[in-house]
């Protein structure tokens, strides 16, 4: 007999892609499924959505709770699931109809605790980029820790990836937090004793111009140096000899979330003046790592010429990778 899945969706004010993503996941290929919809307590008509979509299929239970952010929502969802095995979708995502499939198949017939799929990028602008590379593998938790720091065909979002439920017993989300992912999966993947990688594109990821990802600067965008520098840490205490790997990570959290500042019409001097100077003080040791992706080592090149030039070098970047 087939294993149940549980597939939790957080909901929060997403009425115009909700119906996609839900759809996506009733016409799954594997059936036996637990659809469980977190509604984070959201002002639009979505957790009504919901509720009409649980009328209608008896896979589907309905969560309604106050607004606590998307970490609370998968935790909420993470408590009452009961299937042998967990995979998370983004409410405004949708992915292929054998999304599940591929992941379970991939977990069983190697005998991994996690199976990681890939992912195309949408964008609103009607850019699609294409993540997957084909590639199908049984790596060990340190070689996936690795690939990860040097982003080489594996990341740290919670989508895209089935995971036994029993690695969660230790492990939730923290509340509060975004770029949550990046504070959980590595503990996951390190709790593992086999992953599996299938390099198929199985999961749209939607950019779109109100997502958590586009919205104005904030300091909570800090919080994505806060998890990498955990992970980075966690990582350099147990596997020393991934420092290097460490450290360039921790430096593309820290570019990353300058850019975000520079393109943003909000200004804070403050945190931009305590980036741009890590940055600078820790260059020298990162672009030494010959593993180092040649985007990272222009980017650490031009910010010694000023803010002005990194953001004409990243708009030509943008161009030419058709991001925004």
């Amino acid at each position: 007999m087939e294993d149940l899945i549980s597939v939790i969706v957080p909901v929060y004010n997403v009425r115009q892609y909700i119906n996609r993503c839900i759809d996506s996941i009733i016409e799954q290929t594997y059936a036996n499924l637990e659809i469980i919809l977190v509604d984070d307590g959201s002002t639009d008509n979505s957790g009504n959505i919901c509720d009409e979509y649980a009328k209608k299929d008896n896979r589907i239970k309905v969560i309604h709770k106050e607004n606590g952010g998307l970490s609370d929502a998968r935790n909420a969802g993470i408590d009452i699931a009961k299937g042998a095995f967990i995979s998370f979708i983004d409410s405004d995502d949708y992915v292929e109809n054998n999304y599940i499939e591929i992941l379970y198949n991939a977990i069983k017939k190697h005998e991994a605790d996690i199976a990681v799929g890939a992912h195309k990028v949408i964008y609103d602008t009607g850019t699609i980029l294409e993540k997957a590379t084909g590639e199908e593998a049984i790596l060990e938790p340190k070689e996936v820790l690795k690939r990860i720091l040097y982003d080489e065909g594996i990341d740290l979002s919670a989508w895209s990836k089935l995971y036994k439920l029993e690695l969660f017993k230790e492990i939730r989300y923290p509340k509060g937090r975004i770029f949550e992912d990046a504070a959980t999966t590595y503990k996951l993947i390190d709790k593992s004793k086999r992953i599996s990688i299938i390099s198929k594109s199985i999961y749209n990821y939607v950019i779109r111009d109100d997502s958590i990802t586009n919205k104005k600067f904030s300091p909570k965008k800090m919080d994505l140096i806060t998890s990498t520098e955990e992970m980075s840490n966690y990582i350099k205490n147990k596997y020393p000899d991934l420092e290097q790997a460490a450290n360039r990570r921790l430096m593309y959290a820290y570019l990353s979330t300058l850019t975000q500042l520079l393109k943003s019409k909000n200004k804070n001097p403050k945190i931009e003046q305590q980036l741009i100077s890590y940055i600078k003080e820790n260059s020298k040791s990162v672009l030494k790592d010959k593993r180092l992706k040649k985007r990272d080592k222009i980017a650490l090149i031009s910010i010694n010429f000023g803010t002005s030039f990194y953001k004409i070098m990243w708009k030509i970047y943008e161009k030419i990778t058709g991001r925004r």
